[in-house]
């Protein structure tokens, strides 16, 4: 037997579909600020350490540059410094969100570089962390370091929403 559901009953069920809609958005806004930060910690910290790794041992680094790592317009040597300074410079800035976009999109680059120059020997799990940490810098050069950011501060700082 088929109950007619009056339009009351059907308006009250959306309402409440609503409300609590409107709550879990509220929950996800909430939560955006700090996946980001743990985004942006997380590849820095990553290109950070393969930094320190190439200064750790130059020779090594110059000796893979020359040998294995094929970098287009660039030659080898040049190539080591460009690489080296990007993976050491470009991670304090994305982690702390300070000129975010501009650390997430030169990262998003060596990352790019890097990947297409060894894609000969790269395995793929290799390969799908390479896309990972591309997607996670293209998304903090998208939308911005997120609220949890000295970009973010010093925005509201400017227009006078927080004490100096």
């Amino acid at each position: 037997m088929n109950t007619p559901v009056s339009a009351a009953t059907a308006t009250r069920g959306l309402v409440v579909v609503h409300r609590a809609w409107r709550g879990l958005e509220h929950v996800l806004e909430w939560a955006q600020a700090p996946a980001l930060l743990a985004a942006r910690a997380y590849v820095a910290w990553v290109f950070f350490l393969s930094g320190l790794q190439s200064l750790r041992d130059w020779p090594a680094t110059l000796w893979l540059y020359e040998n294995c790592f094929h970098v287009a317009l660039l030659p080898p040597a040049a190539a080591a410094v460009a690489g080296t300074a990007g993976e050491v410079l470009l991670p304090p800035l994305l982690a702390l969100g300070l000129y975010g976009r501009f650390g997430a999109l030169g990262l998003f680059v060596v990352n790019i570089v890097a990947l297409l120059s060894y894609l000969h020997a790269l395995q793929t799990p290799a390969i799908m962390f390479h896309f990972i940490w591309g997607i996670l810098l293209l998304l903090v050069a998208l939308w911005g370091p997120g609220a949890w950011s000295l970009d973010a501060w010093h925005a509201r700082r400017a227009r006078g929403m927080a004490p100096a």
